[in-house]
């Protein structure tokens, strides 16, 4: 299979992690998170807006490496904006390789609330947002224009074959 850059996006605890690590694994390809670099970058005091596309731009700059090795690259992030999936046409553009972007989402908003509080530390974590954090979120979550797979992690079917088949 030839190189592509593949790019998770969705509200958190829809799933989206899980499903990069699984294609990750299915491709032997590496899977870059958002969230670690964020974490990194808010244990040194940057919260806000510009650390968070910082940590994307990172995580591109990572992904942009990767792909000149030749490699796919799974992209895991919320990329709640045009701005955020930009970066990911922009460097398939220049790595010369196809962008496959998927797009999670739990169609069952009692499940998806259940998922986010069960992720829920006894401490605080900034970066772990609550429901209500969460439905802000989804009212900030700018619309996909474009191709994409959209994948309903509230249906009970295993969604590694159809992603595999759309990667191809």
């Amino acid at each position: 299979m030839s190189p592509v850059l593949v790019a998770f996006a969705g509200l958190p605890a829809v799933g989206k992690s899980t499903l990069a690590r699984r294609v990750g694994a299915a491709l032997g390809a590496p899977v870059l998170p958002v969230d670690p670099v964020e974490r990194a970058l808010a244990h040194h005091g940057l919260v806000g807006d510009v650390p968070g596309m910082a940590a994307y731009q990172a995580v591109a700059g990572l992904a942009e490496v990767q792909l000149g090795l030749g490699l796919t690259v799974v992209v895991d992030a919320v990329n709640p904006v045009a701005s955020a999936r930009g970066l990911w046409h922009d460097l398939a553009q220049r790595a010369g390789v196809p962008l496959r972007l998927i797009e999670v989402h739990c169609g069952d908003e009692a499940e998806h609330r259940r998922r986010v509080e069960a992720r829920l530390p006894a401490e605080p974590d900034p970066l772990l947002p609550t429901w209500d954090q969460t439905l802000l979120r989804r009212a900030e979550y700018e619309p996909i224009i474009g191709p994409r797979l959209v994948v309903d992690t509230a249906v009970d079917l295993d969604p590694l074959p159809a992603i595999l088949t759309y990667l191809t």
